[in-house]
């Protein structure tokens, strides 16, 4: 990943007053009086769950003539339940390939008696910022005040962070989970130099402008509570976007930033396209992957499969972490992160004479790209664009408006095969960069019927109520590749735990003779059997009635959402699932009733059931088709109506007599 854009704070190349204008901390252990300040506001009563309330958020920037940039943040938080503590941290993030530093870092914790804990160097753990990364120069310095936090305690810290940023823009967040009593951002720019921002999840806001400095400010914001289907946090949460700089006419290349959409893809593809060229060893090993190909897709399959097995390993270098390494780098040490990977593939398949781009996305949430922002800082992730003719079809293709047909892939993804993407990514809007022709593209959005949970089901039912049973699932597309990830991230053991569990779940004590999965990444699909016989499975009632649910499995994904007002909107996931169970009935039954089908539609999808009873043996089936979508939160109330009717037939059971 691009290291400098897994955290929000990262975002921030702003910075902040002078050091002389700056709030001066007290001596001794005493607090400044920004803290004091904070630590006295009345606050609103909470919910005795709220963990927190952030009661001062500011961040205040100064660029200069050369765009360096200074910035001094100062946060407090009270902290109000013992789930809180883990607020009490002071983060201040810099990266040392553009110069920055921390200047200062120093906290405090006001305990509820009035006497303070002041924090310092000592204190202070240095590290690289996102630990996943084997180096990196994006650093972070952190106090971890939590060991002493008491609940009633408000928690504070100022950082001082220089830097050259990178881009002449700045982003902030007003808010968070927490509630906020204060948010604000400042940006001090050289006299004639002008800012422009945006405020997205929120109504329109304008700064208070006071010669060069411009304040945005919002107050008394509540806090995001997670809810069942929801969207993140950070989807929700206002955010400020800042563009900055001095008059076009004056302004070096540096400080020019970026008007369009394509200006961006320009400036990547500079900085990545000559990093995809093949050597001759890399050439030779595409050839070699590609020997037995009779189509582009399945080259780009052969050679998609080789790069998705790569190591990850991230070593994060030069320009923010944005240039990637040398294809034939990567090609020659067997690893590297997004970009690394996505290089080397486009260096793959140029040696077989296929055309592809860089592709900037944001891995983690497909609503984080605002068409409106144009700013390289959206992104987090790079995958690939292959051109391709109209023989390839795979449902990751999108029609660019100058380049034609593109199969997009993510080849760090080592889940999900070429002709699919993962399910986080899709929908989103993704930067093909291609020099000038480069374009913001939505990502396409898979059918339900491109992931499905396919199941057989044969049993056999004793007048005792003991159950034997076959499962035979097949899954496809995303289906198959969540399964396919549980079953890569587990050792065999406790891969087979996870089945006995979710079967279990299903049927009380059941015991197992046969549990067999299989991958079958090249066309993407998993396969699972598992034989078992559930001594109790059916309830005997008066030595005349067995009730047993003819729903043995759990459906898998499921949405529940809870009674109280929805407040969010809810996501839905594109899956298709169907099952069709044959169960033979026991010697001297007859069946005496069984649920009513059921057909239910909605905008959203569409669920059946039904039943059949033919040769001794009950045939029960059930669908749904569940497409992807978002649905406001005052219509909430027909997706609950929805899979409450869905639930209630699937817990129904069916009811056998003696003859």
């Amino acid at each position: 990943m691009f290291r400098r854009l897994n955290l929000c704070a990262l975002l921030l190349v702003a910075a902040a007053l002078p050091a002389a204008a700056a709030p001066a901390p007290g001596g001794g252990d005493d607090a400044p009086a920004w803290l004091k300040a904070a630590a006295a506001a009345p606050a609103p009563a909470y919910d005795k769950d709220v963990a927190g309330v952030v009661v001062n958020d500011e961040s205040v920037v100064t660029v200069g003539e050369d765009g360096r940039s200074t910035k001094t943040t100062t946060f407090a938080v009270r902290l109000l339940t013992r789930a809180g503590f883990g607020r009490a941290a002071a983060v201040a993030h810099y990266d040392t390939d553009n110069g920055g530093k921390v200047v200062e870092l120093r906290a405090w914790l006001v305990r509820p008696d009035g006497t303070v804990k002041k924090y310092g160097k000592d204190d202070t753990l240095d590290r690289i910022a996102d630990t996943s990364s084997l180096y990196d120069e994006s650093r972070v310095k952190v106090i971890d005040a939590g060991r002493d936090a008491e609940i009633g305690a408000v928690f504070g810290y100022q950082a001082t962070i220089e830097e050259r940023p990178w881009f002449p823009q700045a982003e902030w967040w007003f808010q968070s989970d927490m509630p906020s009593l204060v948010s604000r951002f400042t940006l001090v720019l050289p006299a004639g130099w002008r800012a422009a921002g945006s405020v997205f999840n929120a109504p329109r806001l304008e700064p208070a402008v006071s010669g060069a400095s411009y304040t945005w400010e919002m107050r008394g914001l509540p806090r995001f509570e997670p809810e069942p289907s929801g969207p993140s946090v950070r989807s929700l949460a206002a955010r400020l976007a800042v563009k900055y700089g001095p008059p076009s006419a004056a302004a070096s290349a540096a400080l020019r930033g970026f008007d369009t959409w394509a200006d961006v893809s320009r400036w990547y593809a500079e900085l990545a396209d000559p990093q995809a060229a093949p050597d001759d060893p890399l050439a030779l090993k595409a050839r070699e992957l590609t020997a037995g190909a009779k189509t582009e897709l399945e080259k780009i399959r052969a050679i998609g499969r080789y790069v998705q097995n790569l190591q990850y390993v991230s070593i994060q270098v030069g320009i923010g972490g944005w240039r990637p390494h040398a294809a034939a780098r990567t090609f020659a040490r067997q690893y590297g992160d997004c970009k690394d990977k996505a290089t080397l593939m486009r260096a793959m398949l140029r040696s077989v004479r296929l055309d592809s781009y860089a592709v900037l996305i944001y891995s983690g949430d497909r609503t984080r790209v605002r068409e409106d922002w144009v700013s390289p800082g959206q992104f987090n992730h790079c995958i690939v664009a292959v051109r391709v003719s109209d023989e390839t079809q795979a449902a990751s293709v999108v029609r660019h408006p100058s380049l034609g047909r593109l199969l997009v892939f993510d080849a760090t993804d080592p889940s999900t095969p070429v002709g699919d993407l993962p399910d986080h990514e899709q929908g989103s809007f993704a930067l093909v960069a291609a020099g000038g022709e480069g374009a913001l593209v939505r990502m396409p959005v898979t059918p339900p019927e491109e992931n499905m949970v396919r199941r057989e089901v044969e049993a056999g039912l004793t007048a005792e109520g003991a159950l034997t049973a076959t499962l035979r699932e097949r899954r496809e597309g995303q289906a198959a590749a969540d399964a396919r990830r549980a079953f890569k991230g587990l050792a065999a053991p406790d891969y087979t735990r996870v089945i006995e569990r979710w079967v279990s779940a299903g049927a009380t004590g059941a015991r197992f003779s046969r549990i067999m999965p299989a991958d079958g990444p090249s066309d993407g699909r998993f396969d699972l059997e598992v034989e078992f016989t559930a001594e109790r499975y059916g309830q005997t009632m008066q030595d005349r009635l067995l009730v047993f649910k003819p729903a043995v499995f759990l459906r898998g994904a499921d949405v529940r959402l809870s009674g109280a007002a929805r407040r969010h909107p809810v996501v839905l996931e594109s899956q298709g699932f169907t099952e069709t169970v044959r169960v033979r009935l026991p010697e001297g039954f007859e069946v005496d009733e069984v649920p009513d089908p059921l057909k239910v539609d909605a905008e959203f999808g569409s669920y059946t059931a039904s039943y059949e009873v033919r040769d001794g043996q009950l045939l029960y089936t059930r669908s749904l088709v569940q497409r992807a979508a978002t649905i406001p939160a005052d219509k909430s109330a027909d997706v609950r109506a929805f899979y409450g009717r869905v639930r209630a037939s699937e817990e129904a059971p069916v009811v056998l007599a003696r003859k």
